[in-house]
């Protein structure tokens, strides 16, 4: 079969190496393809691969990651005019508009892997497979965007091309760091959280990464240095009989290795036997979306947790020692100066300070295409007409003084986060912006020393 010639790229992910560049990169290059591999964050962009390819693909498995996107295809466009352009990961259908004013013919979004090998088989005229997914794709040039939820059997990601290791986020624990590799063990979820992007395109559904491809990339990451594994499944517990055997056969193979995986606040007191087991094979963090300390917000976005659900799951793991870093909406449309105020004295009181990333005590709901909040009647009320830039619905706060107080404080955030400030005194500097009276708490019971962490915590 006559050889492809293809550029992978990768715009942003959290400061991860992109298991979506080496896990399609595999498929490709057994199949005879010629695979280059890009990720942007930490290179430039490669001009003599762009030059030759004859396919360039755009990872994109984030906000950020998409927005970006627009001038990377004015840069690529400059250098070739003639190669076919694919998008493909999470954002990429629910972005589909804008993808294809930017030049993008074919849009991949769910298991991208085996329709991408197919996406190179047809560019060559030599595809007599059925086809695969949910819609019907010539290239899908100007149809609809394919979504893929076929199972599909892994092969172990190739990450040749890619920067080593050490160009990605550690792991800061105990006073030192750890060289971090990154893998997935499911994609999707079983859970139908209203903000979530995950559910317009899983819709309720996950599919796992076979244990033994997952293991091979974890031992490959192994041998290049990593003394620490990101599990960047949306939730590491959407199937316990798949996650839990995996992580007692890695702390088999690597007693000292460490991980940290990301679980629902719902699934940490459902599966709440399997705490000591995470911990007794090496988990040191657990990421938990807790977006609210009010129960009618989390009532709002379908959560499946309360107030002191996540309470109760904050209690537990740190019974066993097992540290949480929470992540968290606190500006919505239903928040008001007072509730803002009570979410701030919420985490004195819990003494989250310095567990929690200042980035979290900014963030502002998204509202992206395909959103299921858009079936609330007052998210339709309040809701802008789509920004193709900004690639959400805007929406503005019933009293604008909370829309100024939310960009004041990420700014505060950004420019004390760039001067090496602690988090504790971002947090007092953010307190006294929302007006919460006298500061009085200055050493919080849990020490950021003891509390992992990784170096690069922006979360959306």
């Amino acid at each position: 079969m006559e050889a492809v010639r293809i550029l992978l790229i990768s715009t942003y992910e959290l400061g991860r190496q992109p298991f979506g560049l080496a896990s399609p990169a595999a498929w490709l290059r057994a199949e005879g393809h010629e695979v280059a591999l890009a990720d942007v964050s930490r290179v430039p962009l490669p001009a003599q691969a762009v030059e030759q390819a004859d396919l360039i693909a755009f990872f994109l498995p984030m906000h950020t990651a998409t927005r970006l996107l627009p001038r990377m295809v004015e840069k690529v466009r400059a250098l070739n005019t003639e190669a076919h352009l694919c998008a493909y990961g999470l954002y990429a259908p629910l972005n589909q508009e804008m993808l294809r004013r930017a030049g993008v013919a074919t849009i991949i979004g769910g298991e991208f892997e085996e329709p991408l090998v197919e996406l190179a088989q047809r560019l060559v005229g030599q595809s007599s497979a059925p086809e695969v997914g949910e819609a019907s794709w010539p290239v899908n040039r100007s149809g609809p965007p394919l979504i893929s939820l076929a199972r599909q059997r892994f092969l172990t990601p190739d990450r040749r091309g890619l920067p080593p290791l050490e160009a990605y986020a550690h792991l800061a624990v105990n006073g030192g760091v750890r060289l971090v590799g990154y893998t997935e063990a499911s994609r999707g979820c079983k859970h139908l959280c209203r903000h979530c992007p995950v559910v317009p395109v899983y819709r309720g559904r996950f599919r796992i990464v076979q244990r033994d491809i997952v293991l091979e990339d974890i031992r490959a990451q192994v041998a290049a240095g990593a003394q620490h594994i990101t599990f960047g499944d949306p939730d590491f517990l959407n199937g316990p009989g798949h996650a839990m055997p995996l992580v007692e056969s890695l702390h088999r193979e690597w007693p000292a290795l460490t991980y940290d995986v990301t679980i629902k606040v719902e699934h940490l007191l459902q599966h709440r036997g399997l705490l000591h087991d995470l911990k007794a094979t090496g988990c040191v963090l657990i990421t938990t979306a807790v977006e609210s300390f009010d129960d009618d917000v989390l009532e709002k976005l379908t959560k499946g947790h309360t107030s002191a659900g996540f309470r109760e799951a904050l209690a537990l793991t740190r019974f066993i020692g097992l540290p949480l870093s929470p992540t968290f909406i606190p500006f919505t449309p239903w928040t008001t100066r007072d509730s803002y105020r009570d979410f701030l004295k919420d985490l004195v009181e819990l003494d989250l300070i310095e567990q929690t990333a200042p980035v979290q005590l900014a963030i502002r709901l998204l509202i992206p295409e395909g959103s299921l909040l858009l079936d609330l009647p007052e998210i339709r009320r309040i809701a802008q007409g789509f920004d193709a830039g900004a690639l959400c619905y805007p929406w503005c706060s019933p009293d604008p003084r909370l829309d100024d107080l939310q960009a004041s404080i990420l700014e505060l955030v950004r420019r004390e986060e760039q001067r090496g400030t602690p988090r504790l005194e971002i947090f007092r500097k953010i307190w006294e912006l929302a007006d919460c009276g006298p500061w009085v708490w200055e050493t919080p019971r849990v020490s950021r020393a003891t509390i992992p962490y990784l170096t690069e915590p922006w979360y959306c």
